[in-house]
């Protein structure tokens, strides 16, 4: 892409159009995919669309038996790259993450070398299976690779392949055996998706679906990691006024208990609100929504749509919200309705 482009954003000119339309029946053909082994669900393959474009991670939180894993695999696999899966449990090593190094000795010569034996973060798409079961010091294996898309073993800096993309699981009842994480790494997650039941329909069609065959549909891949890599560029393209870059602000900066414009259920039952990324995030996954709407440019319904899942693991609340019985998600609500668009 020339260096005008790059600058001007212009998503309309000779050069960009083919990959606009390339971008839409990408998408177009990501989701029908999935929906060949997915039922419903469709807000979620849509916020995994928008973490993949933005280049980010998601945390997907949600009960056991609800496909999380089926999904993470069934999109990567749709999307064409490398896949690995991590089973988090008390006992696993950050090695066993990273990788190592180990000592090689050459038969002939009897000289020994140290050579890297990669991990299985060594992937595109890495599918972090109930990350909260390890411990903290292992959770912070990932926290390197999140940010600066690199491993460093024995002071060597590996480079992971891009695109790179974490897509972490938890349970949200099950909390024996289990280690909250850091809020650093929590921070570093562009989303949290709460994976919920399906609707009454949608659950007797998936009983329908695998309970009178015993294959999987085959998903046909749709893309490959140069044509992503594309399309990440191409989302930043997209323009943000300054009016909606104000909002995004605005509503960030609402959840910080000692803002002036902080609403009263902020005060009340905020301990911390997000920070400085959060606004980075919004914005980003606000383009990413646009353009997967087919809008060329973003609006505050965009922000709107997107601050749950950017916001719910970066705001932390006290005491008061816990005994009152009030949720991270109700305050949010609360904060859309009180900061004006």
């Amino acid at each position: 892409m020339s260096e005008d482009n790059i600058n001007s954003g212009a998503l309309d000119s000779e050069e960009v159009r083919p990959l606009v339309e390339s971008f839409r029946s990408t998408m177009d053909r990501i989701r029908v995919e999935v929906r060949k082994v997915i039922v419903g669900q469709d807000e979620v393959v849509e916020n995994l669309l928008t973490t993949l474009l933005v280049g980010g991670h998601c945390l997907i939180t949600g009960m056991p038996g609800t496909a999380k894993t089926l999904l993470v695999r069934t999109l990567a696999n749709a999307l064409g790259l490398s896949y690995k899966r991590i089973q988090f449990t008390p006992d696993l090593m950050p090695t066993d993450v990273t990788g190592t190094d180990i000592i090689e000795e050459d038969s002939t010569t009897g000289h020994k070398t140290w050579t890297f034996v990669p991990g299985p973060i060594f992937a595109n798409v890495l599918l972090a299976d109930e990350i909260n079961r390890t411990p903290p010091k292992t959770q912070s294996a990932l926290l390197e690779a999140m940010q600066e898309k690199s491993v460093t073993v024995r002071g060597k800096i590996h480079t992971l392949d891009p695109p790179f993309l974490v897509l972490a699981t938890q349970n949200p009842i099950e909390l024996e055996g289990t280690y909250p994480l850091p809020e650093a790494q929590l921070d570093r997650f562009l989303f949290n998706v709460v994976l919920d039941y399906l609707s009454g329909d949608d659950e007797l069609a998936v009983v329908n679906r695998y309970t009178t065959r015993v294959d999987m549909p085959e998903v046909d891949v749709c893309t490959n990691a140069e044509d992503i890599l594309k399309f990440q560029w191409l989302v930043r393209q997209v323009p943000v006024s300054d009016s909606v870059n104000r909002y995004a602000v605005n509503l960030v900066r609402a959840t910080r208990p000692q803002d002036p414009a902080a609403p009263d259920a902020v005060r009340k039952y905020v301990n911390f609100g997000a920070s400085v990324r959060a606004t980075m995030f919004l914005t980003l996954a606000a383009k990413a929504n646009a353009l997967l709407q087919g809008r060329y440019h973003v609006s505050n319904d965009d922000i709107a749509a997107t601050a749950l899942p950017v916001l719910r693991h970066r705001v932390l609340t006290n005491y008061h919200a816990e005994s009152d019985g009030t949720t991270v998600d109700d305050v949010l609500r609360s904060m859309l309705d009180h900061v004006k668009s």
